[in-house]
C-alpha cells in the first residue's frame, strides 16, 4: 500500500486531539494542541499544522499519509467549513478544510462531530457490514449519525440528523441550548439526566444518597453511582430518561427502519441501568412492523479512541 496511513483530528472546544491512524484502526501516533487559546482560526491552524508535522515525522513523512479527516462542531460535510459553532472561538463560517489542505499538502475533509461516530462504527466498530443504522451519542448533548444504504445522511444542505433536537415534550418542555423547549437531549443527554435528578429532589421527600450532594451539582456520574448503590430515586431517574429516549427511538425506526441503534458516549457506562428501561420503552411503542427488527446495541469503539478513529475513517474517502 502506497500510503497506508490517514490522520484523524476531533475538534472540541478546549482541545484538538489528532492521530495517525492505519487500515486496522490502530492509532499509532498522536498528539493535541489547545483550541480555545486561538481567537484567530488562521492561528489556530498554524498551531495544527505544526502540531500535525510531528505526527507525520513520525509515520514516514507526508508522502505515507492518505488524507486527513475532522470531527468538528457545526462541520459542514459538503463545503468544509465550521459554521456558527456556539462553543468554538471562531463565529462565522470558517473554510477549515481547504486551509488545512493548503498548510499540508494533504487532502482534507470535514464534518460534524456527531457523524464521525457512525463514520467510525462502520469503519472500525459495531456497525462494520451494516448498511442501515443509527448511532446516538449521549454526552453532555444528544448527536446523532444516521446511515442508510451505507452513505451517512447529509441532507441537502450538510446538517441533517440532528436527531437530539426532536421534540419530545411540548408541554412544559425544558429549554434546550438551541433556543427552543423540550428537545431530546434536555431529558436524555448526561445534563438532562442531572437536570431530572434536581426536579425529582424537589418535587419529592424520597429518601436518596443523592440528598446528600447540592443539587445545582450532582452530575450524571452521582446518579449513576446512588443507583448501583440501589438508590431507588437514582434508578427511576435511569428509568425516566431510557422511557423518553426509547419513545424516540421508536420514532426512529419509522423514518428509516435502521438494522440497529449503536449508543456511545459518557452515559452508556451505566449499561443496563440505561440499556434496559430503553429496550423496554422502545418496544412498547415502535410500530408493529417494525417490531423486533432493530438491535440496540453499545458502541464497540474505545471512548478515548473514538473520536479520532470517526474522523480517521474520513480520511479514506478523500480523492487525490
Amino acid at each position: 500500500m502506497d500510503k497506508p496511513y490517514v490522520i484523524g483530528i476531533d475538534l472540541g472546544g478546549t482541545n484538538t486531539v489528532f492521530g495517525v491512524v492505519d487500515a486496522r484502526g490502530t492509532i499509532v501516533h498522536s498528539s493535541s494542541i489547545k483550541t480555545g487559546i486561538y481567537p484567530d482560526i488562521n492561528d489556530y491552524v498554524s498551531a495544527l499544522a505544526d502540531g500535525l508535522q510531528g505526527v507525520i515525522d513520525l509515520a514516514g513523512g507526508s508522502g505515507q499519509i492518505k488524507g486527513i479527516g475532522i470531527g468538528a462542531p457545526s462541520g459542514n460535510y459538503f463545503t468544509g467549513c465550521i459554521e456558527f459553532a456556539a462553543n468554538l472561538p471562531w463565529k462565522g463560517k470558517e473554510p477549515l478544510a481547504q486551509m488545512l489542505s493548503e498548510r499540508t499538502g494533504i487532502p482534507v475533509v470535514l464534518t460534524n462531530d456527531a457523524n464521525t461516530a457512525a463514520i467510525g462504527e462502520m469503519t472500525y466498530g459495531a456497525a462494520r457490514g451494516m448498511k442501515d443504522f443509527i448511532v446516538i451519542t449521549l454526552g453532555t448533548g444528544v448527536g446523532s449519525g444516521i446511515v442508510v444504504g451505507g452513505k451517512l445522511v447529509y441532507g441537502h444542505d450538510g446538517f441533517a440528523g440532528e436527531l437530539g433536537h426532536v421534540i419530545m415534550r411540548r408541554e412544559n418542555g425544558r429549554l434546550c441550548g438551541c433556543g427552543r423547549h423540550g428537545c431530546l437531549e434536555t431529558y436524555s443527554s448526561a445534563t438532562g439526566v442531572a437536570r431530572t435528578a434536581k426536579e425529582l429532589l424537589i418535587q419529592r421527600t424520597d429518601d436518596s444518597l443523592l440528598r446528600s450532594l447540592e443539587p445545582d451539582k450532582i452530575t450524571s456520574l452521582d446518579v449513576y453511582n446512588a443507583a448501583i448503590e440501589g438508590d431507588r430515586l437514582a434508578i427511576e431517574i435511569f428509568e425516566i430518561t431510557g422511557e423518553i429516549l426509547g419513545e424516540a427511538f421508536a420514532d426512529f425506526v419509522a423514518f428509516t427502519s435502521p438494522e440497529a441503534i449503536i449508543l456511545f458516549g459518557g452515559l452508556t457506562k451505566a449499561g443496563d441501568l440505561i440499556m434496559d428501561p430503553i429496550r423496554r420503552s422502545m418496544d412498547k411503542h415502535v410500530l408493529k412492523m417494525y417490531a423486533g427488527k432493530t438491535q440496540l446495541l453499545f458502541s464497540e469503539l474505545r471512548e478515548s479512541d473514538a473520536a479520532v478513529l470517526g474522523a480517521s475513517a474520513l480520511g479514506w474517502e478523500v480523492k487525490e
